[in-house]
């Protein structure tokens, strides 16, 4: 194979025995995931909000947001279900550019994915430990997910990866909710797919073992927009494209439907301050239909204590190396606001 071997790494038995979870923070993820399944269910009504920096890239200025986030999500704790976003992985269209914390745990600094292992099940731990919020992160490497499967509280697959048939049947054996985005083209029916595939069980390889999964009846809908054959977003969150979701949900009689509507990305074009543009449009589209308000769950915001982005190693602290971001003053007036809304 064209590839060098670099070393062996440790699996995630031994790096968990290495960086145990406590039994209290055992229970605190237990009890975080419970409520999201009621929230998926329709026996909690809360609206969930998975929100946080477009990628974990330092851990000192995450946690420094997640802290904000921990005291904000306890004031809208009666209307809101507060996800902390620590995305440890970024997909990359063309493959240049910082991969995340897993690939570069500083990214001024070479790659070195044992760091990166060790560097983001600390982070996760951290979060837990000191907010009570079992956090989002994305599954870009199915293989992977063991190594944080003890105290994530939610998993989205992304555009990219949707149509992948490890991610479908890896994410049907994960016991929290799982989003599947759709894909850059915007294919709905290949979105529904995937959770199909998710909802059911399979046998396949996995790590190298003969894996049977039980399906996952939380996989639900993101929608996050598309791309045309021009390379122009196109905007999927409007009340039409909402109603369309819904429709193709009860032709396919899948459990607990649902959707969770990505506000960034090609939804927004990456003009991050659109963002609250379109969640308050979003929520006008859940008060106007009652069919709507049961099944939007939640939004995804990409946020962090800056506005905007900047180059890796541009020096502002709390601002996305990746795609810009809400800073921390228009985010906490956008919760207190959709918390009122909902």
């Amino acid at each position: 194979m064209n590839m060098i071997f670099e070393r062996k790494l440790a699996i995630p038995m031994e790096v968990k025995e290495m960086y145990p979870l406590t039994g209290e923070m055992s229970r605190t993820v237990e009890k975080r995931i419970a409520e999201l399944k009621s929230i998926f269910a329709g026996r909690d009504d809360r609206f969930i909000l998975v929100i946080g920096p477009c990628s974990a890239d330092h851990e000192d200025s995450v946690m420094e947001y997640v802290l904000r986030l921990g005291e904000l999500a306890e004031k809208v704790k009666d209307k809101l279900f507060i996800v902390p976003r620590i995305y440890t992985n970024k997909p990359r269209t063309t493959g240049d550019g910082y991969k995340g914390m897993l690939h570069q745990p500083d990214p001024d600094e070479k790659p070195d994915m044992f760091k990166g292992i060790i560097a983001i099940r600390k982070l996760h731990m951290r979060v837990l430990q000191e907010t009570g919020m079992a956090a989002a992160d994305e599954m870009l490497y199915p293989e992977n997910h063991k190594y944080l499967d003890d105290m994530l509280g939610y998993v989205a697959v992304g555009a990219r990866s949707v149509e992948d048939q490890q991610h479908r049947l890896t994410a049907s054996g994960i016991e929290v909710p799982v989003g599947m985005k759709n894909p850059t083209s915007g294919d709905f029916q290949v979105m529904l797919n995937a959770i199909q595939a998710a909802q059911h069980g399979h046998t396949f390889i996995y790590r190298g073992w003969e894996a049977r999964s039980e399906g996952n009846p939380y996989a639900h809908a993101i929608l996050r927009g598309s791309t045309n054959k021009h390379g122009q977003p196109q905007p999927n969150y409007h009340y039409e494209d909402l109603i369309r979701i819904k429709d193709f949900y009860e032709e396919r009689e899948l459990q607990n439907p649902a959707v969770v509507v990505d506000v960034n990305h090609a939804n927004s074009g990456k003009q991050y301050i659109e963002q609250i543009r379109i969640s308050k449009e979003v929520l006008h589209s859940r008060r106007y239909n009652e069919s709507l308000r049961k099944l939007v769950k939640g939004l995804m915001i990409e946020s962090y204590l800056v506005d905007g982005n900047q180059k890796v190693g541009g020096g502002v602290y709390g601002q996305s190396i990746t795609d810009p971001c809400l800073g921390w003053e228009k985010t906490e007036k956008l919760v207190l606001e959709i918390a009122e809304q909902v």
